[in-house]
């Protein structure tokens, strides 16, 4: 696993073994990042993380210059590996022990492009619901993205702001934004 552009490009990313985690592959982050860089400006936005598990779409976010980026991640290990990676590396990225529902639940922040990776093995009810905690609580800026990973299985476009799916082996991609703001 590497980082795949901005001033941090090449870099490896080796987190512990033990962390029992399915990270976004090279592959399917580069051509997720090569659509975000025709739509983004990136040293004017902020991005939040959600179930960020390695940080690795953090730090692709924050190599690219985004000013502020907020990885959200239950999992101890992989928030202290965050911070540490963080740290060593030079990122800025605020890391935060905390389950994505609560957080959603709680934080007046809003954000530019909002990307969730929750474990594929998730009901699709918890993906609505995590899609409707964002829209309802405004958590996603008016002109923003919100971005959902998820098993080519699970079928998560029944909702209003759904836009658009992009498939990459047996991962994908659903996009959503506000539609008529």
């Amino acid at each position: 696993m590497r980082i795949i552009g901005g001033n941090k490009g090449g870099l490896r990313i080796s987190p512990p073994k033990k962390l029992k985690l399915r990270p976004t592959t090279d592959r399917s982050k580069e051509a997720l990042f090569n659509i975000l860089n025709n739509k983004l400006d990136y040293t004017l936005i902020t991005a939040l993380d959600l179930f960020s598990g390695t940080g690795n779409i953090s730090y692709e976010f924050s190599s690219r210059g985004v000013k502020y980026v907020c990885a959200v991640e239950i999992n101890k290990k992989s928030i202290e590996f965050i911070k540490n990676f963080s740290k060593i590396n030079d990122f800025n990225i605020e890391a935060i022990k905390i389950d994505v529902l609560n957080f959603l639940k709680l934080t007046d922040k809003k954000f530019d492009v909002i990307f969730a990776d929750p474990p594929y093995n998730i009901k699709d009810e918890k993906y609505y619901e995590i899609i409707n905690i964002i829209f309802k609580n405004k958590i996603l800026k008016n002109d923003g993205f919100l971005i959902i990973e998820h098993s080519s299985k699970t079928r998560i476009n029944q909702h209003n702001f759904f836009f658009e799916n992009r498939k990459y082996g047996d991962s994908n991609f659903s996009f959503y934004k506000y539609i008529n703001n």
